[in-house]
């Protein structure tokens, strides 16, 4: 097969633009809410995790803060720090595994001539977190 009609399949269908984010559409099966490129994978698995991260980390900020609520006040001179240093965190955590997982994703749906539904980069936010959070516990034991 010659190399410039396997691109030129592989390619959007005219007209396509990029859905606006997060464009999360029921059915799941209508292409003008398919993703065709690997930037556009890439970009909505970056914000979803992004989001998915910073809503988690806030969270864990929280329950921080909370820990505190009846201890010695110099401890409340730095406790605003807290949720910032953990909203820094979770963009460098998000930025690395959402570029990471988008770029490898997308080539993977690319190179294989699939669609990829807004969908697909939401799960990934998700399983981003999943991996997060299992990795956050200690394991006992071994081998």
């Amino acid at each position: 097969m010659d190399i410039l009609a396997l691109a030129r399949r592989n390619s959007a269908p005219p007209g396509y633009t990029t859905p606006p984010f997060p464009s999360l559409h029921i059915p799941l099966q209508d292409p003008q809410y398919n993703l065709y490129t690997v930037r556009d994978i890439w970009r909505f698995t970056l914000l979803w995790t992004l989001i998915l991260y910073g809503l988690f980390h806030l969270g864990a900020a929280g329950i921080a803060v909370l820990m505190q609520v009846g201890k010695r006040r110099p401890n409340w001179k730095y406790m605003w720090l807290v949720p910032l240093v953990y909203v820094a965190v979770a963009g460098f955590e998000a930025l690395v595994a959402g570029s990471v997982v988008g770029v490898v994703v997308g080539a993977s749906y690319v190179t294989g001539n699939f669609t990829m539904s807004t969908w697909i980069p939401f799960v990934w936010g998700w399983a981003n977190v999943m991996v997060l959070i299992v990795s956050s516990f200690t394991i006992q034991g071994g081998l």
